[in-house]
């Protein structure tokens, strides 16, 4: 009912910065909230930053300062633009949605976009 499309990842040198995008489609009447996690492997998901349809925005402590996320609504897009990173920053980033639909909220993922941050 609703996709969401990642891209950005990539490989990057310590203190280098990467924007990740993620672009929901399908049947949205609004989106409440967007948010990054990430997860390596073997470990749980956790969240890194999310924005509400307000623009109110909260980040993790590990990347207070150095990432931030941002919004373009009339694009149905979240983005993360992520400077100053590290080696630890190193994972699979995933987008998440809370959206409204026709039949009701929903809460989607993206298939997730590597990021790897090495000299």
């Amino acid at each position: 009912q609703v996709q969401l499309v990642e891209s950005g990842g990539g490989l990057v040198q310590p203190g280098g910065s990467l924007r990740l995008s993620c672009a929901a489609s399908g049947r949205i009447i609004s989106i409440l909230t967007w948010g990054w996690h990430r997860q390596a492997p073997g470990k749980q998901r956790d969240l890194v930053a999310t924005i509400t349809s307000n623009g109110v925005t909260s980040y993790a402590d590990s990347v207070k300062g150095r990432f931030t996320i941002s919004r373009d609504s009339a694009k149905n897009t979240v983005y993360l633009s992520m400077n100053s990173l590290k080696p630890e920053d190193t994972t699979v980033y995933y987008c998440y949605a809370k959206v409204r639909t026709p039949t009701g909220v929903g809460q989607y993922w993206g298939q997730g976009t590597q990021v790897t941050v090495s000299s």
